[in-house]
């Protein structure tokens, strides 16, 4: 009868055979958590503005909604009131939908600035990296060649 393979021994023989470096994973952990942090800012910030816009507009809104509720003499009153609110209200929204397309192009070239920046990070630590690897491997290479003679 065949015996059965322990795999915990094969998986000890696979990962000795490719060392990792613990340091660059902490350091791309550190890394990340703070991209993370960066960008969480942004999105807080940008929530925080647009829930002033938000609040502001309602705010106004209500104040002008207080004159079409007043009581008017004449009937015509009415439909001024309705209309002046109205055109207010437009006036008001493209003012606010502005400023909300500001918030959101400002987000817009934070994070695009905060991801440029961590791209161009790890690609200084690949480029650190992959220079240490050839120079422990050039050394190794030089080891055995000199071993060898």
């Amino acid at each position: 009868m065949a015996k059965a393979q322990d795999f915990n021994t094969v998986m000890k023989d696979i990962m000795g055979a490719f060392p990792i470096d613990t340091k660059a994973m902490e350091n791309a952990y550190k890394n990340q958590a703070a991209l993370n942090e960066k960008l969480s800012g942004v999105a807080l910030a940008a929530a925080e503005k647009s829930a002033e816009i938000s609040t502001k507009w309602t705010k106004e809104a209500i104040a002008r909604l207080s004159e079409v509720t007043k009581a008017k003499s004449e009937p015509a009153d009415y439909a001024k009131a309705i209309t002046d609110f109205t055109s207010a209200n437009a006036e008001v929204a493209a003012e606010n939908m502005a400023a909300f397309a500001e918030v959101a192009k400002k987000v817009q070239m934070e994070t695009a600035e905060l991801l440029m920046s961590a791209g161009k990070d790890m690609q200084e630590d690949a480029a650190k990296a992959v220079k240490k690897a050839t120079d422990e491997v050039t050394a190794a290479a030089k080891k055995a060649t000199v071993g060898a003679k």
